[in-house]
C-alpha cells in the first residue's frame, strides 16, 4: 500500500471550493504529476511525510525556536474534510501561509537541523545507515524549499492532498 503528501502551488482565486472541487482539482493534477513537478508547481512525497513534520517540529525545540513555519509545511492550512469522513481531508496554505513556510525552509540550515533533531527522532531509522537517511531528509528539505520558494514568489496557495 502506498500513500502520498501531494502539493500543488496555485493561484488563490483558483482553490476550488469544497471537498468535491478539491478532490476533482487534485485528481486531475495527480494524473500530471510528473510534469508539473518538472515546472516546478508539484511536489510530491511518498509515506515519509508525517517524519518531515516531526523533523522539522525538532526546529522549534531549540532556543531560538522555529515559530509556526515549521508546522505549516506538512500539515499547516485550512483543513477541507469530507463530508462522509471517508476520505482523508485536504488542506489549503493561504499565500500568507506560503511565504511563511519558504520563510522556515529558507532560514534553517539542513545539517545543524539534522544534528539538532536528535537520537530519539532517528530512533525509528536503527536499522538503516544514518549516512543514508540523513541524505533522504536532506533531499526532502531541498525540494520542499525550492517548492515553497517558488510557490512563495508567485504569491500563490498551497493545496495538499493525502492520497491513500
Amino acid at each position: 500500500m502506498s500513500y502520498h503528501m501531494h502539493l500543488r502551488a496555485v493561484a488563490a482565486e483558483d482553490v476550488p471550493h469544497g471537498f468535491d472541487g478539491l478532490t476533482a482539482f487534485m485528481s486531475a493534477r495527480w494524473d500530471a504529476l510528473a510534469e508539473e513537478c518538472a515546472a516546478g508547481i508539484a511536489e510530491a512525497v511518498e509515506k515519509d511525510f508525517e517524519m518531515i513534520d516531526g523533523f522539522y517540529a525538532t526546529a522549534g525545540a531549540g532556543p531560538d525556536g522555529a515559530g509556526e513555519g515549521a508546522r505549516l509545511v506538512v500539515f499547516g492550512g485550512e483543513v477541507v474534510r469530507d463530508p462522509e469522513d471517508e476520505q482523508p481531508p485536504f488542506a489549503v496554505l493561504s499565500p500568507a501561509g506560503t511565504v511563511d513556510a519558504a520563510a522556515f525552509l529558507d532560514g534553517i540550515a539542513f545539517d545543524p537541523l539534522w544534528d539538532g533533531a536528535g537520537t530519539g527522532f532517528r530512533a525509528p531509522f536503527a536499522g538503516w545507515e544514518e549516512a543514508e537517511v540523513k541524505e533522504i531528509f536532506r533531499q526532502y528539505h531541498t525540494d520542499l524549499r525550492a517548492f515553497y520558494r517558488s510557490a512563495a514568489d508567485r504569491r500563490h496557495a498551497v493545496v495538499k492532498a493525502f492520497w491513500y
